[in-house]
């Protein structure tokens, strides 16, 4: 038998994949060597990839199906590997929204980390959420320091959910976000470790059983607690993405010059810049940073832009 079906979980060598939009998971492992056309991956098949796949009887754990091919993927999130500099890792593929779970502390937020997410959204074409966790503490806590985070990214074109996976604040919106029934969805959510990323899931649909682990106190930190890359199905609908909580994420494939376009905000300052193509860094005349001067594009997301130029092909 031949088939075309979904990854719906990736165990290293060993897979599950499902014919979206059923749900009936079966075992498939990789036929031979499974490469992608011009790619440095590590892994050459992520989940959300759709396969080919062939076997001889009804899959089973004895009698694995065989991926022969990955097809076409209308986007994907990539990021550098942090050990292997000219290597990069396939975080999942053809999605039609990615969550991205942040915190502003418990773990503390790292804006350069979540501009490098946004940015890499931007370059493969995947919408992209922002979904603030613990929101029950901050808003007690750290007012003003949530009210600045929004104005941040909501001033850039992101739309950010404030939620609390504790108190079940903000979860019915996000769900909403997800999808409804029969539109198939598929999210991501990814994030930086210890941001609540999984409890949320639990709090967005109890069915689920995504691994919830403590926060690292002596880093501030969180502990790894989800090491596969699985989808679920929600019972609202649509399909969910979970992903291992992430430490560093470096850019692939995108030049110097390139950078600014990714950064909607000064992608719009900048078609009244003097000079084409400008850096935004020393040219006179730069729309882009009198918008920084004047507020209208907030210094963090320049600094972060600045950062990106600076660094080298790697980033932890």
């Amino acid at each position: 038998m031949t088939g075309e079906a979904t990854v719906v979980k990736n165990a290293g060598s060993h897979f599950l994949l499902s014919e979206l939009p059923q749900w009936k998971p079966f075992p498939a492992v990789l036929k031979g060597k499974v490469r992608l056309s011009g790619s440095e991956a590590t892994n050459p098949v992520a989940v959300g990839d759709r396969v080919s796949f062939e076997s001889l009887q009804e899959p089973s754990l004895e009698h694995p199906a065989s991926i022969v091919k990955v097809l076409d993927r209308k986007n994907y999130l990539i990021r550098r590997s942090t050990n292997l500099s000219r290597q990069s890792h396939v975080i999942a593929a053809n999605l039609d929204m990615a969550f991205l779970v942040v915190t502003l502390y418990f773990p503390e937020i790292k804006l350069p980390f979540l501009d490098r997410l946004l940015v890499t959204c931007e370059v493969y074409g995947i919408p992209a959420t922002i979904v603030v966790n613990k929101v029950d503490i901050f808003r007690k806590e750290f007012p003003e320091e949530l009210d600045s985070f929004r104005r941040i990214y909501e001033g850039a074109g992101y739309r950010v959910l404030e939620t609390s996976a504790l108190t079940g604040e903000g979860i019915d919106e996000l769900r909403e976000a997800t999808g409804s029934p029969g539109d198939g969805r598929v999210c991501l959510f990814s994030g930086e470790s210890g941001v609540g990323k999984s409890s949320i899931i639990k709090a967005l649909d109890p069915s689920l059983n995504p691994k919830v682990g403590d926060i690292s106190l002596s880093h501030l930190q969180g502990k790894h607690t989800t090491s596969l890359y699985e989808m679920y199905p929600l019972t609202s609908g649509g399909f969910l993405i979970d992903s291992p909580g992430l430490r560093g994420f470096g850019l692939v494939d995108l030049k110097k010059e390139e950078v600014a376009l990714y950064f909607p905000e000064m992608l719009k300052a900048s078609r009244e810049c003097r000079f084409t193509p400008c850096t935004h860094t020393h040219e006179p005349d730069c729309a882009v940073k009198r918008a920084v001067e004047q507020g209208i594009i907030s210094p963090e997301r320049y600094n972060s832009y600045l950062g990106m130029l600076e660094e080298d092909k790697k980033f932890r």
